[in-house]
């Protein structure tokens, strides 16, 4: 590896990525991939969206006081789902600037176009395949590096009609 300034840079930044998702199988896949790419300390999961919120409240308040570079919601969790925890999310000043994707398996655009309205960066349909849920970690774990950019809704929803 050649050495930059960019790369310097990104070598001293800690990515925490909060991820929330009601299935266990799903969280545990999901580790698994990234304990596959070498990134096994970078997610931390929780099962809904009020263990998000929780989950956010104790950083804030803990001596290290470091909130996630990205927050990954699941769509449909019970108690809080991911369309409700992303407008929480929104709504609070300290978590706003918090980029936020919604990774679920529906492809509603009316959902899509909601999420959208509430602030989510994008909206990623959840893999069928182990490769692709290395690629989806992978990428999380790049966006935070600013070394990938995921598609823009508009180009999402075209993609769907």
């Amino acid at each position: 590896m050649i050495l930059t300034r960019e790369n310097l840079s990104n070598m001293d930044k800690v990515v925490k990525i909060l991820l929330a998702d009601d299935d266990l199988e799903d969280r545990f896949i999901m580790q698994d991939a990234f304990n596959a790419i070498k990134l096994p300390n970078v997610p931390f999961f929780v099962e809904d969206g009020e263990k998000v919120l929780e989950h956010l409240a104790a950083q804030m308040h803990s001596d290290e006081g470091t909130l996630p570079s990205l927050v990954v919601l699941d769509l449909n969790m019970p108690r809080l789902s991911g369309r409700e925890t992303l407008r929480e999310l929104k709504n609070i000043a300290h978590y706003k600037d918090i980029p936020v994707i919604i990774f679920s398996s529906s492809l509603n655009e009316i959902e899509m176009h909601e999420c959208r309205q509430l602030g989510a960066l994008s909206y990623m349909v959840k893999p069928f395949t182990y490769e692709e849920y290395l690629l989806s970690a992978q990428h999380f774990y790049d966006f935070c590096l600013s070394r990938h950019s995921f598609p823009e809704f508009n180009s999402l929803m075209d993609s769907f009609k």
